[in-house]
């Protein structure tokens, strides 16, 4: 069997260790805004519902209950504009990192076949782990700065990413049209990860699945969606999929074989928050706040912005290497992740979250005041 060592890339996080280290030297301790994990609470009617369904002895089942396929399957039609949305078009996931590095494997993708290795597409500028599930099946891995004019030859799997992470970058409407069509037209299957689509700030993120993008039919697209970032419930590992009831039901059956089954209670938590707005709407009234605050701040400080109009990251740069950038605010005790995490197209820029709690954003304000 090959070492972890070849297969997989070395894990990023890994090297911002010793730059984390000065940062907590920080005579007021460290603001770390590396990471996109939430902080806030997890709200109390979602905690009740967990509680509630704490009495859950006999195991889940993989497609999940049925009171969670109608939480789901209304919320794409209310929030998305997905109106054709059905029972067999949703699937329960655990976690969407998890979905994203195994997926290429549950689509049977490998080396392909004589030549003509299979490919799994994503943006230049990404999450790595889009790369990471493209390595762990033995699929070629390619990047693309539009989808439409990759060479479709061996493409199996195209990832869109709207808003970015770690961009913030939206795709507009008319081009989701487009890329979809374009998908149809070489038989490719389109996943599209729109896990920040409800912290749209200066855009307004579309789905794929919007009635006005794919026409009303599922054919060939599916969307990843998580409950981590709108309802801070990333310890939950509650997530799910929605689309192409073909390529649902079968991920379904290979699911079904490996266990892959979301926890009835977070099942049930899932249920009460895609059913009530209001917490999701007080989260963005403190993230917007805590973006403000350190967009001004950088600006001020000599930092330019670029895209970060919506998700919970700001891109930034000071015409520099990325781990120069890295080193400089570690030395003011903010920790942020270097651009070249996510691709070479990012290495004068980094990334910058406002997951922080506000006295942590304070802090990181005064220090580059």
């Amino acid at each position: 069997m090959a070492a972890v060592s070849d297969r997989l890339p070395a894990f990023p996080w890994d090297k911002l260790e010793p730059y984390k280290a000065t940062a907590a030297a920080h005579a007021d301790g460290i603001v770390d805004l590396s990471v996109g994990t939430p902080v806030d609470p997890v709200p109390q009617l979602i905690q009740r519902a967990l509680v509630a369904a704490a009495d859950s002895p006999g195991y889940p089942t993989v497609w999940g209950t049925p009171a969670l396929r109608d939480a789901i399957t209304g919320w794409l039609r209310g929030r998305l504009g997905a109106s054709a949305a059905e029972h067999r078009n949703v699937l329960p996931v655990v976690g969407s990192k998890e979905l994203v590095a195994w997926l290429p494997t549950q689509l049977g993708l490998g080396a392909g076949t004589g030549t003509l290795k299979d490919k799994v597409a994503y943006p230049r500028l990404a999450y790595p782990t889009y790369e990471v599930g493209a390595r762990l099946c033995g699929a070629e891995a390619v990047v693309y700065d539009d989808p439409t004019e990759l060479d479709p030859a061996g493409v199996k799997l195209l990832w869109l990413n709207s808003p970015s992470n770690p961009t913030g970058k939206v795709i507009p409407k008319e081009d989701l049209i487009r890329i979809v069509a374009w998908a149809r037209e070489h038989g490719i299957l389109l996943f599209s990860d729109e896990c920040y689509l409800e912290l749209g700030w200066e855009a307004e993120p579309v789905s794929v699945l919007h009635d006005d993008v794919c026409g009303g039919s599922y054919e060939g697209i599916v969307a990843v969606h998580s409950l981590s970032k709108r309802s801070n419930l990333a310890g939950y590992r509650a997530a799910f999929i929605a689309g192409d009831a073909d390529v649902l039901g079968e991920l379904l059956e290979i699911r079904k074989h490996g266990g892959m089954m979301t926890p009835a209670p977070v099942q049930a938590a899932t249920v009460a928050a895609l059913g009530d707005d209001a917490h999701v709407e007080e989260q963005r009234a403190r993230y917007a706040a805590r973006r403000t605050a350190l967009r001004t701040a950088l600006e001020a400080h000599g930092f330019r912005v670029e895209h970060s109009e919506a998700s919970l990251y700001l891109w930034v740069t000071r015409d520099e290497p990325c781990w120069d950038t890295v080193a400089y605010l570690a030395g003011l005790g903010i920790l942020v992740a270097p651009g070249d995490f996510y691709g070479e197209a990012g290495a004068s820029f980094v990334r910058v979250a406002f997951t922080a709690t506000d006295e942590r954003v304070e802090a990181a304000v005064k220090r580059l005041g």
